[in-house]
């Protein structure tokens, strides 16, 4: 679905074709940002703005084609148009026309959307002096797109229902206090990006600076020599999940141990999902196929912790040949979901916890075990317990 911030939520504009979605987002970004024709089914595939609502933040704003498409590109552009409410966080269905009720593609998109426990707004279009006068239970907001009336209406109604969604825990909510100290062991190797730190870790550090704590940050090599000679006893250490099995040995047992990728987990994910999945790892068999879950495209390297290292280790540890399915992003996953025995999700830094959990669900709902890079990781290092033990006492 193109460029976004992960932290930004995403709104869905949803409707029949011609009804105005186009109109409406150069309405709100105030902005020609998107093409607008008279010509039904001018939108073809989704399509981003980005926007900073007042009192939310950052909003990326998706116009999608029209439901009702019946050109010859209709099926495939209306089924982008459902897949892309998987990626959405709330939906606005835009309705015009002096019609009396709701028609059966809208009524497909309400249960789409109720279907994926995603919030929706239904917003009238006005392109006539008179009142729509719809027999619909739902409440609706009226607007004029092209003339702005009602825009402001619109982004009020819309600001209420994103407020919710954006108090969510933080990373290291209810695990550390003020004051604490919490040691972050960041690895520098050929898949770190030249001349900064990568997004969890970057994230951990702005969340123990909100909690009022201290980060002391280093490499792998230095963190011996600072725990014996620094007095300073961390209240937690986190490190990268792929510097465990070192970091279990150099970390004392009392002080606790995670890493970024199960903060994330615990933060985005289906948390206890992932615990009851991970330790199916150990039921693995000869040519059991597992999906692994990325959310960022990247090249690969011979250091790749989703595509060469975990496979590796799982593979060593369970001592089965295992089968591997790599899928980047929110890309489609081509196989029937039942050919997997086993999923694993990466951190999922750069998409939104609504996406990564869309992402995940039909997999829990057909039991098929899920389980975290983080996660993971740990089990086949042989310390899941500890590294997940943090979050039990929550």
């Amino acid at each position: 679905m193109g460029k976004g911030k992960a932290d930004s939520l995403y709104v869905g504009i949803y409707g029949r074709r011609n009804v105005g979605k186009s109109t409406l987002i150069n309405a709100i970004t105030q902005q020609e940002v998107a093409i607008v024709s008279p010509v039904a089914g001018t939108t073809t595939d989704p399509v981003k703005r980005s926007f900073e609502l007042l009192g939310v933040g950052a909003v990326v704003f998706i116009d999608t084609a029209g439901i009702d498409d019946i050109n010859e590109l209709g099926e495939q552009r209306i089924k982008k148009t459902l897949d892309s409410i998987r990626q959405v966080d709330i939906a606005i269905l835009l309705l015009t026309s002096p019609r009396q009720s709701l028609t059966e593609e809208e009524r497909r998109l309400i249960e789409e959307f109720d279907s994926l426990n995603t919030p929706y707004l239904i917003v009238y279009n006005q392109r006539e002096e008179r009142k729509p006068q719809l027999n619909i239970a739902e409440p609706f907001i009226v607007i004029n797109a092209k003339s702005g009336d009602g825009i402001d209406s619109l982004l009020n109604e819309l600001t209420k229902t994103a407020k919710p969604l954006r108090q969510k825990a933080t990373l290291l909510e209810g695990i550390i206090t003020p004051g604490d100290t919490v040691l972050l062991i960041t690895p520098i190797d050929s898949e770190a990006p030249e001349g900064r730190l990568i997004l969890p870790q970057v994230n951990t550090i702005r969340d123990i600076i909100d909690n009022n704590a201290v980060a002391i940050v280093m490499k792998e090599n230095e963190a011996e020599h600072f725990l014996s000679t620094s007095g300073i006893k961390p209240a937690l250490a986190i490190t990268d999940s792929q510097l465990f099995k070192e970091a279990d040995k150099l970390i004392p047992n009392d002080i606790p141990l995670t890493s970024f990728s199960i903060l994330l987990a615990r933060q985005k994910g289906n948390f206890d999902a992932f615990l009851r999945g991970t330790p199916y790892i150990s039921s693995l068999k000869d040519n059991d196929r597992i999906l692994m879950l990325e959310s960022c495209s990247h090249q690969s390297s011979c250091e790749d912790i989703g595509r060469v290292k975990i496979p590796s280790w799982l593979q060593t540890f369970t001592g089965k040949k295992l089968l591997f399915d790599i899928v980047s992003r929110l890309d489609n996953i081509n196989r029937p979901i039942a050919d997997y025995a086993l999923v694993i999700q990466c951190g999922g830094c750069m998409v939104t916890r609504k996406q990564l959990i869309n992402r995940l669900q039909p997999f829990i709902n057909a039991g098929i075990p899920v389980a975290n890079y983080g996660m993971a990781i740990a089990y086949t290092q042989g310390i899941f317990d500890r590294a997940t033990q943090p979050f039990k006492k929550q």
